[in-house]
């Protein structure tokens, strides 16, 4: 509307100097049209070019995926070549630490697979497309060009008419000023002869009336005639002054619809499917890629679930089980006896208990304090572990907060700074002496729960050696009680008034310094055996118990006076 008043102005001030700049406007427009086509035109040829040369990237990067796969899948690798190695290739699935290896190589084919299915997706469809929507956008500009180039020359011939139009008005209206001119030139030089012949004496006018008549006359006739010749050309540029005027109006409702409503068609015209085309070319493109990074994002998904299903403990079990051959304790060592010996426990005799009871305690005095210095070992030995393993996360959780924080070159490149070096060496430094500490203190808790082990066996031996030494003097004890026993149910026997020993001692002494023949006990054990139990010493007694009499008899007594009796 702004360039449309001033266009109005100009043509209002000057005749010549707006129909010159819609001129210049005009042949601007056609080359701004051709212009923004020629860019179009550009920018597809650009994109197309951009998806060839990233289908070949893409191609050789699946290439390169494919030949990495295949290398480390097929050779033996580091991994080593032995039967029990290749079974655990051949079953990746029996430690947790290889199926991450394969769930990776099985990842990298599929990320090769889904760059070469984008490459033929780049180079094929999408360049192809692109190329095809240039030559669309080509062809749509040359038709605008041509559409609005005509428009502009309709336009144009109008404001010529125009021109012409006010060039035949203001010739007009020149004729009717001049006409009108002449009109009051005439109207007042009748009016200067009609004054001048009132005042006249009758005499002058008798002598000079023919004259003044045939002036006066001469006089009207050219007031009519310069009259009529001024209603005609005032006629004529009432005539051209209305067509000036609809012509004008004419033009300023052209160049209005033109400028407003034209131009914006052709432009439109111009950009007819090329945004939607781009568009679908550009959603065919964010399609391909978001499937690539969606079976990325899945494979790292998968790699992520293995890394998680990570078990120590379980892969030392599978590799326990496969090598079981030689992670298989050996066999016991067996007792082997010398030369027919039969014995084949620990025997704790009367004579050995003062020296097997203080070495049972020291062993148990020894065993005690190795366990506490044991434990405290676990303890510091645990302890040691957690911050061994908070270092070694601390030192990728780094980078991956680098990588969250601002994933830009430059934040990489600063995280690699001398600082940062500085500080990833101490915290390697750090991570050493962890290690040798940790290293050390599980020395210690080997080296102790191996002594403690052997404590343990000792110790255990020695008492169950006790528990059978205790046991039998129990049962030693036992037999002596029920001796006494029988012994008490009868009559006490009075204190030996002799001084020499009547059971393992010499009898024949006995009999001297008691001065009996026979002693009172054999005369009792005799009689009771003669008289089957009428002797009151032994009164109650059966048939049994007279036979454990002649056993008492012949074991306590020296064989002669057994014989004797």
């Amino acid at each position: 509307s702004q360039l449309l008043g001033s266009l109005r102005q100009e043509n209002g001030v000057s005749p010549g100097g707006g129909a010159c700049k819609m001129r210049w406007q005009l042949s601007e427009q056609l080359r701004c049209l051709e212009l923004q086509g020629e860019l179009r035109r550009e920018l597809l040829q650009e994109l197309a070019e951009f998806m060839r040369r990233r289908a070949e990237v893409e191609l050789e990067y699946s290439r390169g995926l494919e030949k990495l796969a295949e290398r480390f899948s097929s050779r033996g690798g580091r991994l080593g070549s032995s039967r029990e190695h290749q079974s655990f290739r051949k079953e990746p699935s029996l430690l947790s630490p290889l199926h991450c290896w394969a769930v990776l190589l099985q990842h990298t084919r599929q990320q090769s697979r889904e760059s070469a299915a984008l490459s033929e997706v780049l180079a094929g469809p999408l360049a192809q497309r692109l190329s095809h929507i240039a030559e669309d956008v080509g062809r749509l500009v040359k038709k605008s060009r041509d559409l609005e180039q005509q428009l502009q020359d309709e336009l144009l011939e109008v404001v010529s008419e125009l021109q012409t139009a006010k060039k035949t008005y203001q010739a007009y209206h020149m004729e009717s000023v001049n006409a009108e001119a002449k009109l009051r030139e005439a109207e007042r030089q009748e009016e200067k002869r009609a004054g001048r012949s009132v005042p006249t004496t009758t005499a002058a006018a008798t002598e000079a009336g023919p004259l003044r008549k045939s002036s006066l006359k001469k006089g009207g006739r050219l007031v009519e005639k310069r009259q009529a010749k001024f209603m005609e050309h005032k006629l004529k540029c009432t005539k051209a002054r209305n067509e000036y005027l609809l012509s004008l109006a004419s033009v300023n409702a052209a160049v209005s619809n033109y400028y407003l409503h034209d131009v914006l068609d052709l432009m439109d015209c111009c950009d007819t499917g090329f945004h939607l085309a781009l568009g679908q070319v550009l959603r065919s493109y964010t399609a391909a890629e978001s499937r690539t990074q969606a079976s990325q994002v899945q494979g790292l998904g998968s790699l992520e679930e293995a890394v998680e299903a990570l078990d120590p403990p379980g892969d030392k079990a599978k590799v326990l089980e496969v090598h079981a051959t030689i992670f298989c304790p050996p066999l016991r060592f067996d007792y082997h006896p010398h030369d027919g010996d039969e014995v084949a426990e620990i025997r704790v005799e009367m004579e050995l208990q003062d020296e097997i009871v203080p070495r049972a305690q020291n062993i148990q005095s020894r065993l005690d304090r190795q366990t506490i210095e044991t434990e405290e070992v676990n303890k510091t030995l645990k302890a040691t572990l957690q911050a061994l393993l908070e270092v070694v996360a601390s030192d990728d959780g780094d980078v991956l907060d680098s990588f969250q924080t601002s994933p830009s070159t430059e934040s990489l490149k600063s995280t690699s700074s001398d600082p940062g070096s500085r500080q990833a060496g101490r915290r390697r430094g750090q991570q050493q002496e962890t290690e040798t500490f940790y290293l050390t203190k599980l020395q210690e808790y080997l080296s102790g729960r191996s002594i403690l082990a052997k404590l343990q066996a000792k110790h255990e031996k020695l008492q169950e050696a006790l528990q059978r030494g205790d046991k039998e003097e129990r049962e030693m004890s036992w037999t002596q009680y029920t001796q006494r026993k029988f012994q008490k149910s009868r009559h006490p026997r009075p204190s030996s008034q002799y001084n020499q020993r009547l059971f393992g001692g010499d009898m024949e002494k006995f009999i001297q310094s008691s001065g009996q023949p026979v002693p009172l006990v054999v005369e009792s054990c005799i009689r009771f055996i003669n008289l089957n139990g009428e002797d009151p010493l032994v009164e109650g007694c059966t048939a049994h118990d007279l036979d454990s009499v002649a056993g008492v008899l012949k074991l306590y007594f020296h064989p002669q006076v057994y014989h004797t009796a």
